[in-house]
């Protein structure tokens, strides 16, 4: 199997990583995050990560409340911004150069997302972090991933999640699942798998932008995978 590229990537990460739905935004959670895109620029990688923001607010889960579902949506991209301004607090406290890009403005804590502006900053070695998602509903954060990803011409799309990877079916009720070590993009849509959505896995597909799904709760393997360790599940 030849090793990906990952001179640029694009990390996809819930809000779990950073929080939970009960208690929001835990700094501890946060800092831990930030000591791990610490030690992954090290490797000379460019870096975006796309924040999702399910531990604030989940947009779908209030439109299932009665709440309208244009109104839900908004309020859950404002969910990812608030993570995103707590991401970047936290990876100056660790010493890197970061900055807030957002699909939606709001010029007081962030910059409004162009990919030229994406890639200048990527090329002086700032580490960049998208919120907001794509600044239209009805679209998920892995949809603003991967057309993040394409857009600022990411080798490799990393979708951080809390399992290691892909499995035959889900590790978290049936404990004879068994991991699958690489994929196709169809196969992914065939099988109707949910890592990400499928406008997310058609996007990736479309601009041959390789996913590497992996477990990126555990110490060190965000580092490791971009120094070419084989660890999670490969989309291409």
């Amino acid at each position: 199997m030849n090793r990906l590229e990952t001179r640029r990537v694009l990390v996809k990460i819930s809000g779990e990583v950073l929080g939970s739905a009960q208690a929001g935004i835990d700094l501890e959670r946060v800092d831990a995050f930030a000591a791990e895109l610490r030690a992954a620029k090290e490797t000379g990688t460019e870096i975006a990560v796309v924040v999702g923001g399910g531990n604030v607010l989940r947009g779908y889960q209030m439109s299932r409340k009665g709440v309208d579902r244009i109104e839900a949506d908004y309020m859950g991209m404002l969910g990812t911004i608030i993570n995103a301004v707590a991401l970047v607090g936290a990876l100056t406290r660790a010493g890197i150069d970061a900055r807030v890009m957002t699909a939606i403005p709001l010029a007081s804590v962030a910059e409004p997302f162009t990919s030229r502006q994406a890639l200048n900053h990527l090329e002086k070695d700032r580490l960049i972090i998208i919120a907001g998602g794509t600044g239209n509903p009805y679209f998920t954060t892995d949809t603003a991933a991967a057309l993040r990803a394409a857009e600022i011409k990411a080798d490799t799309l990393l979708k951080g999640t809390k399992v290691d990877g892909i499995f035959s079916s889900d590790p978290v009720v049936d404990p004879g699942a068994k991991m699958i070590e690489e994929l196709g993009y169809t196969e992914v849509l065939q099988r109707d798998l949910k890592v990400m959505d499928a406008t997310a896995i058609a996007l990736c597909r479309e601009n041959q932008i390789p996913i590497i799904v992996f477990n990126i709760q555990k110490q060190g393997n965000l580092k490791n995978v971009l120094l070419g360790e084989r660890i999670g599940t490969i989309v291409r």
